[in-house]
């Protein structure tokens, strides 16, 4: 869809949004005294559970009330995305399946091998490159992938579900540069993720499980029974799963095992042993994929599954149980106190603090259990607790690269198509999306973060942003205050961009730096205009603005 028509249907959708009135008819949250006023209590929110506060959503959550767009948000299907949606229609690959994705975005090897060019001759490799369509190529994928995920950030109503799309990718990460992962990531969020955000957790272990994604990330779809003879089945003339053929080495990868026990329930403190892991990696011998790089799609291999008896956590996992021995395993380390307790730990760190408050954890996780994993019921009472809403939480979180770039353009009440230049610095900054290696996914606390080469990072970004040198990027600048002092500008500009007075140290650092501190008059006295759009670049580069 062309530009100019996406901004009509953004349009049309704000006409026929829903009115505040009538959002605020949803069942109350229940929240506990603050003393905080409106302002502070809707900035709160759209600061954790959103990706900061714009002008819209600040006056739709004053509106609405606090407690009425939490609700909302927990039901995100209630709330028309119509804009969003339009912008996303540009990018096809979305909604590809992976066998699609993998016929129409074909690897440059590949195609090598097809036409017989020799990719190490500089000249043969640039003419096929010059053959093939630009959107044809498989870094397309990548771009309309990372631009959606700026576009939803940025711009979505459904900010809550954006927001916890972000921390269970990163829960259950998998890094688009390991081979054929890069084809089956749209699949993956849209499948995996998505459906399961306010569902059960179960639900959501059993998808991502069940995922071509993260079995090829983990390695699963190469495991087998140990003692499995390719080449004695292949001479029995027995049916091998491509699977097998296309893995190479045959036996046990105990990848997923561990990861699934260390990082996805348990925790590294989950009671778990290291014969556990071998148990469990037997359990999911055969959870495969059928043909990787030509279909993509979870495919159960009886020939590789190991089918004795297991021990996992005590608990007896009988033989011959096929593929139903891996569902026994999530069905026990979903239901595990071990699990309550990790997740309501890491889902407290997201929302309240870097180290959160133990009595805290402790309820979410008596949440968890009570409600069998119903993670909807957790977000509640993480959202309803006195913790959530208490002054050490207020400003206590350092934004992530990501959470500071799309802030900054919300901050200002921009709009983003997700081109290079934001996506750039996004990756300059330190967190290119869908990029992080390790199966840990990106850090939630501050410490990687914050350091002096970062903050610079961020404020070059923010000059640049209001600046308009982020092509693809559009901001509104606040006008100062007409025939008031440089100073009392920038004190209307802070609380309009920062909704909080600026400290006296970055105040008197700020007005030095756009020529207004006390000895920055000109010689005849008067002194140089304000420089809007710097100051507000400064704002948004400004320690306040790191916080959230």
């Amino acid at each position: 869809m062309p530009r100019p028509y996406a901004l009509l249907a953004a349009c049309l959708a704000f006409a026929s949004a829903p009115t505040p009135s009538a959002a605020s008819a949803a069942p109350p949250v229940h929240l506990p005294p603050s003393g905080w006023s409106q302002e502070k209590q809707a900035v709160h929110v759209l600061n954790r559970l959103a990706y900061g506060p714009s002008p819209a959503s600040l006056a739709e959550v004053q509106a609405m009330g606090v407690q009425a767009w939490i609700w909302a948000q927990l039901h995100p299907d209630t709330l028309e995305d119509a804009a969003v949606l339009a912008k996303l229609s540009n990018f096809r690959s979305l909604q590809m399946t992976t066998a699609e994705r993998l016929s129409a975005y074909q690897p440059e090897a590949k195609l090598a091998k097809e036409r017989g060019v020799d990719l190490t001759d500089p000249e043969a490799r640039a003419k096929l490159l010059e053959e093939m369509p630009l959107g044809a190529m498989p870094r397309q994928m990548g771009l309309e992938l990372v631009a959606a995920k700026l576009i939803r950030a940025t711009e979505s109503r459904r900010q809550l579900q954006e927001v916890l799309l972000d921390f269970w990718f990163n829960h259950f990460n998998v890094a688009a540069q390991k081979g054929a992962v890069r084809w089956m990531l749209a699949s993956y969020e849209r499948e995996a993720l998505r459906p399961h955000l306010f569902g059960s957790f179960r639900a959501l272990l059993g998808a991502v499980a069940h995922h071509p994604a993260m079995l090829f990330y983990l390695d699963n779809w190469m495991s087998t029974r140990d003692g499995l003879d390719l080449a004695a089945l292949r001479r029995s003339n027995v049916p091998v799963p491509k699977k097998l053929a296309e893995g190479g080495k045959l036996g046990l990868n105990e990848n997923y095992a561990r990861e699934l026990l260390e990082l996805h329930t348990l925790g590294v403190d989950g009671g778990y042993t290291q014969a556990d892991v071998r148990e469990v990696a037997r359990c999911f011998t055969g959870w495969g994929i059928d043909r990787p790089r030509q279909v993509g799609t979870f495919a159960f291999h009886p020939l590789a599954h190991d089918g004795g008896e297991k021990q996992v956590l005590g608990t007896t996992v009988p033989a011959g149980g096929g593929m139903d021995d891996g569902e026994r395993v999530l069905d026990l380390l979903a239901a595990s106190p071990a699990t309550a307790h990790f997740l309501a730990r890491k889902l407290a760190q997201k929302f309240v603090a870097d180290a959160p408050p133990p009595a805290l954890v402790e309820r979410l996780a008596r949440t968890y259990l009570d409600t069998h994993g119903d993670l909807s019921s957790v977000y509640l009472a993480l959202f309803a607790s006195p913790e959530f809403w208490s002054e050490q939480a207020f400003d206590g979180k350092t934004k992530t690269p990501l959470e500071f770039a799309v802030s900054a353009v919300r901050a200002l009440g921009g709009s983003t198509y997700g081109d290079a230049p934001l996506v750039k610095a996004v990756d300059a900054m330190g967190e290119p999306l869908y990029r992080a290696q390790p199966p840990t996914g990106w850090p939630e606390v501050a410490t990687p973060w914050v350091n002096a080469g970062a903050l610079v990072t961020r404020i070059n970004f923010a000059l640049a942003l209001t600046a308009g040198r982020i092509s693809g990027t559009q901001v509104v600048l606040p006008s100062e205050a007409a025939g008031s002092s440089p100073g009392a500008q920038v004190d209307s500009l802070a609380l309009r961009v920062l909704h909080t007075p600026l400290s006296e140290t970055t105040r008197a650092t700020l007005l030095r730096a756009v020529g207004q501190g006390e000895n920055d008059a000109m010689p005849d006295g008067e002194r140089r205009p304000l420089d809007s759009a710097k100051v507000a670049g400064l704002l948004l580069g400004s320690p306040e603005f790191q916080k959230q």
